[in-house]
């Protein structure tokens, strides 16, 4: 395989409803100059509806994508969708510490996996592959009305012997590449706390209840929109907003972003290209006021000479001090003429 080029896993539902991560994942790694390589006949990961009903034939599901990787001969698949990333990550380390386990999954393959495929998130490549400095010479873009709040979800990072990735309570991987672009990113509480996941359909008012204790969250740092790196999250706070908004009485109107999306703006990718027409709450007010990277520069530059001029002419000139004198005992007299008597 070559050196600038990954095998990627797109997963099922960013080849529909979420079809807008799809498009800016692979427009940033295109930009970026690294080839995206689907596997052949890739199939569903398995996801959580089949870990829920038997191990073994989960591993099996996720194991099966591994071993096509592995027969390509590569060591690595990256995916942008955090549950495929922890089925991967939780059949081959099953698999590799259970070799009954592993016997019993190969007996469903047709191509046994032979446990020598790392699966990493598209946030972890980003950021310890590619790295920040490439990511923020890339940025043409500024958005200054853009206040991000960065949403994790709950399994991108947890539990942390599988993912073994950022940290599982206060991941940062998201701030570093956002703050790289320039974004201004808010100091959010609720990076970590579940949205409700996929019980959107059996639980909706769980899930409605979850998913708004986050939006208030986000009004509440003072941000004015999120990002996330996961679809389902994205799909809880975005395309149910208004049924949350009808559950809890609430009037939110917070757009939820992937951060590729944010990523691409910041690059100078214009919002159709990256499918931000797809979302149900448009950011449209938000990245209005973009600005090239040179009129920022300018604008801030003459911010800082009007302040240094103000504060230089604020600064009242004090007189300077006279000299210390001696006192008055110093003042010297005038001797008395001598006169003779008579």
């Amino acid at each position: 395989m070559a050196e600038n080029e990954y095998i990627y896993y797109p997963g099922c539902s960013l080849e529909a409803t979420a079809i807008e991560y799809n498009m800016s994942v692979r427009l940033i790694f295109k930009a970026l100059g690294i080839k995206l390589v689907e596997p052949d006949d890739w199939s569903c990961c398995g996801s959580t509806p089949a870990h829920s009903v038997d191990h073994v034939f989960a591993g099996a599901l996720a194991a099966r994508n591994l071993a096509i990787v592995e027969k390509m001969g590569a060591s690595t698949v990256i995916t942008p969708c955090p549950a495929c990333l922890s089925a991967f990550k939780k059949a081959h380390l099953r698999m590799v510490d259970n070799e009954e386990f592993k016997k019993e999954v190969n007996e469903l393959l047709e191509v046994p996996y032979e446990c020598g495929v790392t699966a990493k998130s598209v946030l972890q490549v980003l950021l310890e592959d590619v790295g920040l400095e490439a990511i923020a010479e890339k940025v043409t873009t500024d958005f200054p009305d853009l206040k991000v709040a960065p949403y994790y979800g709950c399994i991108i990072a947890r539990p942390p012997e599988v993912m073994q990735f950022d940290d599982p309570e206060n991941p940062v991987a998201m701030d570093k590449i956002l703050t790289a672009l320039g974004v201004e990113v808010c100091d959010f509480a609720f990076k970590t706390e579940c949205c409700g996941a996929a019980f959107g359909v059996v639980k909706k008012k769980m899930v409605n209840e979850l998913s708004s204790k986050i939006l208030n969250m986000v009004l509440d740092c003072g941000a004015n929109c999120l990002s996330v790196p996961c679809q389902l999250c994205q799909q809880n706070l975005d395309l149910r907003q208004d049924q949350i908004n009808a559950t809890m009485h609430a009037s939110f109107k917070l757009p939820v972003l992937y951060f590729t999306q944010i990523m691409g703006l910041a690059w100078g990718y214009s919002p159709r290209e990256l499918g931000l027409d797809k979302h149900n709450v448009r950011a449209d007010h938000l990245i209005r006021s973009k600005r090239s990277i040179e009129e920022k520069r300018r604008e801030e530059e003459e911010k800082a000479k009007t302040k240094k001029g103000k504060g230089k002419k604020g600064k009242v000139k004090k007189k300077p001090k006279a000299p210390k004198t001696e006192d008055k005992k110093a003042e010297t007299k005038q001797p008395e003429a001598k006169t003779e008597e008579a």
